[in-house]
């Protein structure tokens, strides 16, 4: 697996592409307005032809793209979804994305596909099992992938590894870059009772080749406590963002996608929070 080991998307704010923005999005790049760049979920377009892809194709034409996977379920015991990644790969073959991603998760069974991103053991037989999965699918796409962190709501009672010392020798031993979802790590921070501040400051910046900002609820458990869950339902908390200054100022500019993906609002809202993103990295970018 040869390919480099970051994208071409620039490092600016990219928003997730609704089939509800499609005449939104169009319309705004023959302004010269549209966004830097727009993510969408493969799984969405693995259909052969149809509207999706006329509207796909089209936007093509004006943005570049990133492929933001929620199937090839790498953390399985029985390995990679192999149907979800042969239509990846032809999808890929059509689009040329500027980057591709999946999740540090899993979502089969032996029988079953479960409609989540369920979270691995940090252990030593995990990490070795999951580096051979993202080996699988680089081989298969000829490029490297990015890796996100989870939103998680329990830790395994035993692990070998804190969460970023696992992802960062998943990338020293597959060749993967990192997806850095930094309201996932609010999320996992509030559930866990952990310091998001600390564990973004032991993030390699290095190997980060996109990341993720959005909104999340904050729930009763119906247990005495509350929950945060990750919904991507809400706009972009002052608290993530102000996070995401704090690692771009580390880091410098990176791709920012700013995710909402339930009750999604207009585009001009969608494109407000966009432009704050692309506030905090302008001046870097200067």
């Amino acid at each position: 697996m040869t390919a480099s080991l970051f994208s071409q998307l620039p490092s600016r704010a990219g928003i997730g592409l609704k089939p509800r923005h499609y005449v939104d999005v169009l319309a705004a790049a023959e302004q010269g307005t549209a966004p830097a760049w727009a993510e969408v979920h493969p799984q969405n377009y693995f259909g052969a032809g149809g509207p999706p892809h006329r509207w796909l194709t089209a936007i093509a034409d004006h943005l570049s793209l990133s492929f933001h996977s929620v199937g090839l379920s790498l953390g399985s015991a029985a390995g990679v979804d192999t149907d979800d990644l042969d239509a990846l790969a032809a999808l890929c073959e059509r689009y040329a994305p500027a980057m591709v991603s999946d999740h540090l998760s899993w979502s089969n069974g032996a029988d079953d596909k479960f409609p989540d991103l369920l979270p691995i053991p940090y252990t030593h037989a995990a990490l070795d099992h999951f580096a051979a999965q993202v080996g699988r699918v680089q081989d298969r796409l000829g490029r490297a992938m990015l890796v996100e962190n989870p939103s998680r709501y329990l830790a395994y009672a035993q692990s070998d590894w804190s969460e970023t010392d696992f992802l960062h020798e998943l990338c020293r031993r597959s060749g993967c870059a990192l997806l850095l979802d930094i309201n996932n790590v609010e999320v996992s921070a509030f559930n866990l009772g952990l310091d998001p501040v600390a564990w973004l400051d032991a993030f390699d910046p290095a190997l980060v080749g996109e990341v993720h900002v959005a909104g999340h609820a904050v729930k009763d458990d119906d247990m005495g406590g509350m929950i945060a869950i990750d919904d991507h339902g809400s706009p972009v908390r002052t608290s993530c963002w102000d996070l995401l200054a704090r690692f771009v100022d580390r880091a410098g500019p990176k791709p920012v996608l700013v995710e909402w993906d339930t009750d999604v609002p207009d585009f001009s809202t969608l494109m407000a929070e966009a432009a704050k993103a692309d506030a905090l990295l302008a001046p870097l970018d200067a």
